[in-house]
């Protein structure tokens, strides 16, 4: 047989042949990465991202039908490593071999002088040793507590499981003692903001009328700063671009649905680089509320960190722009630039390059027609981003789940108990009753977490008594244990009633979801209803 030849055209052209088919697969395997590359977009930070697109790419419900048990906010996700303030320098971790103060002579040992340095390295090892899951930042000079023995000392600290530069603040009570040095030593620490003597009180005087609240001792938490911001003048009003949008089909929807319309607006502000109008006023959906209606009114610095939103982006309330705007009408014969959009279907792209003062998005269809966050559906969705990192939940809130976990000395496990409304619906969620049954709850336990461990149950379940049969293996802790938390005599009742022009405040259901949701998230260890507790799918059948 003829051997083959390079120089043989039969074979000249195999070679041909093959090299061609090998640089076809090349190119088709770049193009298909390419593809990739240009169409993938990362998930977003928010727990069931994929249900959530789901949801709302089903026009015909578009209302969110998710987990509402459970709430992820910008706080609970990773911050960019660029952010100055996330970068927060903890105090440095005293030495064993660090030479502290010594009494010279302890005869009297039933008195301890409080403002003696040592008292205070004395306290701080201790802290350091004994609260691993927190960051101590700051300490005030401890001071005398109700007995000889006994100093009162305050701090700020954050928890090392939150990813913002939010500091929170602790006092407590430490009976002291001597070693046989004379050197101090920690007796027995007090619990979680028992050291009272640490903490000076000041009167709060209601917002209009500036007259003192009776009967009414409020320890406010002074880094919270959540005024309304003015423009200050009329020529600092026209200056401005403004994202005006109008009350749309969304209102009153559940808070999930509200966060996913709010972020798509914000989201568009930013992309026009503009100044987003803001309703505080925030209507809450039945399935919050005690009265099982629709309750309008409520202010959302209730729910969120007002604070750190007008810091993150460029807002204005809108009673203040309101005012402006008419101010301006009032003294000035030329009238404020407005170009009304009446539908959603009018692209952030095709406002990029609109020269109005104002931007007045109208939402006058038919729901589903109306919700906001259609403006962020279609092509707007590879422009808009939603600013996930500026909404946190309300530092008042927050300051009640620090509360909850220093009363545990941050050191518990949690469980979340997903029941409600999921379990009696046998069709999606066929073994969720029985598999968060009591007896069923206590077992699964058994398996993942020690005996006699705290244990918070973070829940939708209404009977208080229901996991009664858990107290005979852990220390079982309820939100429902801690309402002296928001009661009248509370810091957090005081303080949003001053919020709400001196009328108290209902801790409502949605409150309860957002402090459940960060509790939960501070536990050494975690259970979860759907991923250890039961087999069913959490967005219900066949969808695992």
């Amino acid at each position: 047989m003829k051997e083959l030849s390079v120089t043989d055209p039969i074979g000249q052209n195999i070679i041909k042949l093959v090299s061609n088919v090998c640089f076809s697969a090349f190119v088709l395997s770049v193009l298909v990465f390419t593809a990739i590359a240009i169409t993938y977009q990362p998930p977003d930070p928010w727990e069931s991202s994929r249900a959530l697109t789901k949801v709302f790419t089903q026009v015909q419900n578009a209302t969110f039908q998710t987990d509402t048990s459970v709430l992820k906010t910008g706080e609970d996700i990773p911050t960019a490593p660029d952010d100055a303030r996330t970068i927060v320098t903890p105090l440095t971790e005293i030495s064993d071999k660090e030479n502290i103060s010594v009494k010279t002579g302890c005869e009297d040992q039933s008195a301890v002088n409080c403002s003696d340095p040592g008292v205070l390295i004395t306290i701080k090892r201790f802290n350091s040793r004994t609260f691993k899951s927190i960051v101590f930042l700051d300490y005030q000079s401890p001071v005398n507590g109700s007995k000889p023995d006994e100093c009162d000392v305050a701090w700020r600290f954050r928890n090392r499981k939150e990813k913002s530069w939010r500091k929170y603040r602790d006092f407590r009570r430490f009976r002291m003692g001597y070693k046989d040095d004379c050197s101090y030593k920690v007796i027995r620490p007090g619990r979680w903001h028992s050291g009272l003597n640490a903490r000076r009180p000041i009167r709060l005087s209601t917002p209009r009328t500036g007259q003192l609240m009776k009967n009414v001792t409020q320890f406010r938490d002074d880094e919270i700063n959540d005024t309304i911001p003015v423009l200050g003048s009329d020529q600092a009003f026209r200056n401005g671009r403004y994202l005006y949008y109008a009350r749309g089909g969304d209102y009153c929807k559940g808070m999930n649905h509200y966060m996913w319309s709010f972020l798509c607006a914000l989201g568009e502000a930013q992309y026009l680089n503009r100044t987003f109008v803001m309703d505080l006023s925030i209507c809450l959906a039945s399935s919050y509320t005690q009265s099982n209606k629709d309750e309008e009114g409520k202010d959302f610095r209730f729910y969120f960190d007002f604070e750190h939103l007008k810091e993150a982006s460029s807002i204005v309330e809108e009673r203040e722009f309101l005012k402006d705007w008419k101010t301006w009408e009032k003294n000035h014969k030329s009238k404020i630039p407005v170009r009304k959009v009446e539908s959603y279907k009018t692209t952030p792209m095709q406002l990029k390059g609109d020269k109005s003062t104002i931007l007045w998005r109208q939402f006058d269809a038919p729901e589903p027609e109306n919700y906001w966050y259609r403006v962020c559906e279609g092509p707007a969705a590879k422009y808009i981003e939603r600013p996930w990192q500026m909404l946190w939940k309300s530092k008042r809130l927050m300051n009640i789940v620090s509360a909850i976990s220093g009363s545990m000395d941050w050191d518990f496990d949690a469980a979340h108990v997903v029941r409600g409304d999921k379990s009696r619906n046998k069709e999606l969620w066929p073994n969720l009753d029985s598999d968060t049954s009591p007896d069923s709850i206590v077992a699964k336990l058994q398996g993942m977490i020690p005996q006699w461990r705290n244990v918070y149950i973070a829940t939708n379940e209404p009977f208080y008594n229901y996991f009664d049969k858990l107290r005979s293996h852990y220390k079982v802790h309820l939100l429902d244990d801690y309402q002296y938390l928001w009661g009248n005599t509370s810091d957090w009742y005081n303080e949003t009633s001053v919020l709400n022009g001196g009328h108290p405040v209902e801790f409502d259901g949605y409150m309860r979801v957002e402090v459940d949701t960060e509790v939960l998230y501070r536990a050494k260890t975690r259970v979860e209803t759907f991923y250890n507790l039961t087999k069913d799918c959490k967005d219900g059948i066949n969808t695992c």
